[in-house]
């Protein structure tokens, strides 16, 4: 898929991460639909106050009607989500494991593997990408700027399909970021809480410059050995 072809974005997830996210579409003028835990009807209104413009719908809709879906539940909870309803949709994976939502994080995932490896496993139709999860929501809505601009941060990309995690590029780009990207999913671990990019809101060079550390830390070996 190229970025063309992006005109509508699913988001499943109605918190703050989900909003945040709906509204900068909006702004970068795609049709965005959003759907949430709960009855439409139950979320129609925030949906209307917060982020007027966003459709609010079920999921089945939400997918159906979008051309990229992002998941911004929370993590423990996406095995809610039937595999089948992604089926040959292009994903952004913008969760993470955080334990006061979560709970145990040995109930949620398998330790030998990364969270959004797991994901996708699952979701085993659909092509993930992992982004949006490493820039706390409030600086992803306020400090989207267009191209260009000297204070523009940038966010983490990273997936296993090459042609996917270009296209999701573009798309961040497009959304107000530039991006410093990757092509192994496994290597989404290293803006997830814990890691030193987790609340990172930084310039290109400055990103690029911390996963390069991380990369030849003793610790980043050991996860590249372990997700190999």
């Amino acid at each position: 898929m190229d970025i063309q072809e992006i005109r509508n974005v699913g988001i499943l997830g109605a918190g703050k991460v989900g909003i945040v996210l709906a509204g900068l579409a909006l702004d970068a003028g795609y049709t965005v639909r959003i759907s949430g835990s709960g009855s439409v009807e139950k979320i129609a209104l925030t949906i209307k106050t917060l982020v007027p413009g966003a459709i609010a719908s079920e999921n089945a809709d939400v997918v159906a009607n979008s051309d990229i879906v992002i998941l911004a539940i929370p993590l423990s909870r996406y095995k809610n989500i039937a595999p089948a309803l992604l089926q040959g949709k292009l994903v952004i994976d913008a969760m993470n494991y955080w334990w006061e939502t979560d709970g145990i994080r040995e109930e949620v995932l398998d330790p030998s593997s990364t969270s959004s490896e797991q994901v996708q496993a699952y979701f085993h139709g659909a092509t993930l990408v992992k982004t949006f999860n490493h820039m706390g929501y409030h600086n992803l809505q306020e400090e989207a700027r267009s191209a260009g601009d000297p204070k523009r941060k940038a966010l983490f990309v990273t997936g296993n399909d090459h042609d996917a995690v270009d296209t999701v590029a573009s798309f961040v780009d497009s959304m107000g970021f530039d991006t410093v990207v990757h092509y192994r999913l496994a290597d989404g671990i290293m803006t997830e809480p814990g890691s030193p990019l987790f609340g990172a809101s930084l310039r290109r060079p400055e990103l690029k410059d911390i996963i390069d550390h991380f990369d030849q830390t003793e610790f980043g070996q050991k996860i590249a050995a372990q997700t190999r």
